[in-house]
């Protein structure tokens, strides 16, 4: 798997070549009138700046035909690109057929991203795992408010509206990690709604998929069982699913493998041992806003479902 590397003209999809044409032209463009209208402000300055202030003394020029120059210039620049941008529009939103099923359902939530991996009742959170390769359709939704999904090096961005489904195309050309993030200010941890996807040769993405699939681990010593048990007694489960147990609530994150995950909390922490102890002990510190209520456990009952999440990979 390659590093990430974040930079605005990274693309790892058509769309995204297609889209960063567009803007290395508007980029050009850009950059041409704003060095002739500096040079011209300063030719301007230079040439009829004065070392005393002549009170009541001033001097209009008019000169037509430059402005009419200019006027043309703008409209022109404008239809052009007027013209450029719907194309590339038309371009990158083809209309999927029938035949092209959807691979994932996106689902955008105050704030976590919950990740559906369609006809296999596969779940995950935060972070996207496919294949390299070809274009595949995904489905997009809010369970809330409206928000953006946006993965830069893949492809354009696009609304979930509450009520309303959408889809967007995706691809990854080479293996690599990319990072996304909502678009749309949704609340007070907006910032704190990012996505990782992992892009994966065909074979190893088949290999992840199928370890998944799996039911959670489980292991025989005291600790674990303990935090297994807290995590039915402590009502977790009637937010969460882990399959294999009697926990299949959906308005949490799919905590199944949850520890296999690099990040926790929309991208805002790691997830290791300590981070799940202080997400646990004081939810509202670690992630403000959140909608996990504070279950005001003991120390001892912390550290025993802090290691049962941390054991499930």
């Amino acid at each position: 798997m390659n590093e990430s590397i974040y930079h605005i003209f990274r693309s790892s999809s058509e769309d995204t070549d297609i889209m960063n044409e567009l803007f290395f032209h508007f980029f050009i463009a850009a950059l041409v009138v704003f060095i002739l209208v500096a040079g011209f402000l300063i030719f301007i300055v230079r040439k009829y700046k004065s070392k005393k202030l002549e009170k009541d003394k001033y001097t209009v020029l008019e000169n037509r035909s430059t402005e009419r120059i200019t006027l043309f210039i703008a409209s022109v620049l404008v239809i052009v690109f007027l013209f450029l941008t719907v194309k590339v529009m038309f371009r990158i939103q083809q209309t999927p057929s029938e035949e092209q099923k959807p691979f994932v359902k996106i689902t955008g939530h105050q704030w976590w991203w919950e990740i559906e991996y369609l006809g296999d009742t596969l779940f995950t959170a935060n972070e996207l795992h496919i294949p390299t390769g070809d274009k595949f359709v995904a489905l997009m939704e809010s369970a809330d408010v409206v928000h953006d999904w946006y993965v830069p090096a893949l492809g354009r961005k696009i609304d979930m509206v509450p009520g309303v489904t959408n889809f967007v195309w995706m691809q990854a050309r080479e293996p690599g990690v990319y990072e996304g993030m909502c678009n749309e200010f949704c609340g007070a941890q907006h910032t704190w709604m990012r996505v990782e996807v992992f892009a994966h040769e065909p074979e190893e993405f088949e290999k992840w998929f199928q370890e998944q699939k799996q039911k959670a681990v489980e292991k025989p010593d005291t600790l674990f069982q303990k935090g297994k048990q807290l995590f039915q007694d402590k009502v977790c489960a009637n937010c969460h699913t882990i399959r294999g147990t009697s926990a299949k609530a959906k308005v949490g994150p799919d905590l199944t493998h949850f520890a296999s995950r690099n990040k926790m909390l929309g991208g805002k922490a790691e997830v290791n041992f300590q981070n799940i102890k202080d997400w646990i002990e004081d939810p509202q510190k670690m992630k403000h806003g959140a909608y996990m209520p504070n279950f005001l456990m003991t120390e001892e009952e912390i550290n025993a479902l802090a290691h049962y999440l941390h054991n499930l990979k």
